[in-house]
């Protein structure tokens, strides 16, 4: 009997965009979910449970792949310089939640597509049309009017999401340029392992310094001791973890189900949900002038994502 010949996946607009609608309400969710624990659960405790639980169901799925994965990458080295980026990432990202309106925190991050497109043009050899400079330039307009540098109103706490953004984008052009034809399960591994050895070596060394409690107020989550955990502690790092699963596994599905310029323009709900997320839980209301920005760095990244991708210079 033969093979019926496979049949081309078709797009469904309508699945991506609800499965990307969903994707960044549960990822959002789980930012919120960080900002409120953060007075409770130290950022590099979180980072080694959430590793500790994450590695044995990667471990599993490697497992299930046997003989097709290769366990150790390629490009060791290029590997890890992409995991520390995003433990990076992630560091200045959620040590700027405690501080700020989880969507002035949120659009701030949202810059890397920007950054992406920058950094393509100059260490990937991308030709980057006009359309997509004036993306750029927009969306960075757009962050200094939610920073506002010359109004007593800036918090240089805002700075750390940008920074974040910058990380996300490096790690994601190495991604692209040297980490390609790594497994993705390896690559998840690899990160997970480093936010183990980051975290337990941030834990060790804070407790060798023996910082002051003054010191400690300064941000409780970044600079905090491990702590005994209660019933609603798990309980809100089981939602974070479920949060997190059913994000990234909506994400694919959008992604696969519909065309990358216009599931991405959906991605840019994320800021939305944001802002849902913080006056639900902290009662967090933005300014007309975070509204702006958000709305100038969602359309700087909705042209950039619409705008062809530009050819590679030889």
């Amino acid at each position: 009997m033969s093979v019926p010949p496979k049949i081309p996946r078709m797009d469904n607009t309508a699945a991506a965009v609800a499965a990307i609608l969903f994707s960044v309400a549960a990822l959002s969710l789980g930012d919120a979910i960080i900002k409120a624990i953060s007075v409770d659960i130290p950022l590099w405790q979180l980072y080694v449970l959430r590793s500790l639980f994450v590695l044995p169901v990667l471990a599993a799925m490697v497992g299930l792949k046997a003989g097709t994965v290769r366990l150790i990458p390629r490009k060791a080295l290029w590997t890890a310089l992409r995991s520390l980026l995003l433990v990076a990432m992630w560091v200045a990202y959620y040590a700027s939640l405690p501080h700020l309106q989880l969507s002035l925190a949120a659009a701030a991050y949202y810059t890397s597509p920007l950054f992406i497109t920058l950094f393509s043009a100059g260490l990937a050899g991308e030709r980057v049309g006009a359309r997509r400079w004036f993306a750029i330039a927009l969306g960075f307009a757009g962050v200094v009017v939610m920073l506002r540098p010359d109004a007593q109103g800036f918090d240089a706490w805002a700075l750390l999401p940008v920074a974040a953004a910058v990380c996300y984008a490096l790690a994601m052009i190495l991604t692209r340029t040297r980490c390609r034809d790594e497994d993705p399960l390896i690559l998840s591994m690899a990160l997970n392992i480093a936010f183990i050895l980051v975290g337990g070596i941030a834990s060790l060394v804070l407790l060798q310094m023996d910082l002051s409690a003054d010191r400690v107020a300064v941000n409780p989550f970044l600079f905090g001791g491990w702590t005994d955990l209660g019933g609603m502690s798990w309980a809100a790092l089981a939602i974070l973890g479920a949060a997190m699963l059913v994000g990234s596994v909506f994400a694919a599905i959008a992604y696969q189900t519909g065309a990358a310029s216009t599931v991405s323009a959906f991605d840019y709900s994320y800021l939305a949900f944001s802002a849902i997320w913080g006056l639900l839980f902290f009662a967090e209301m933005p300014d007309l002038l975070t509204v702006t920005g958000m709305a100038m760095i969602a359309t700087a990244g909705i042209i950039a994502a619409r705008s062809r991708p530009a050819v590679q210079a030889a």
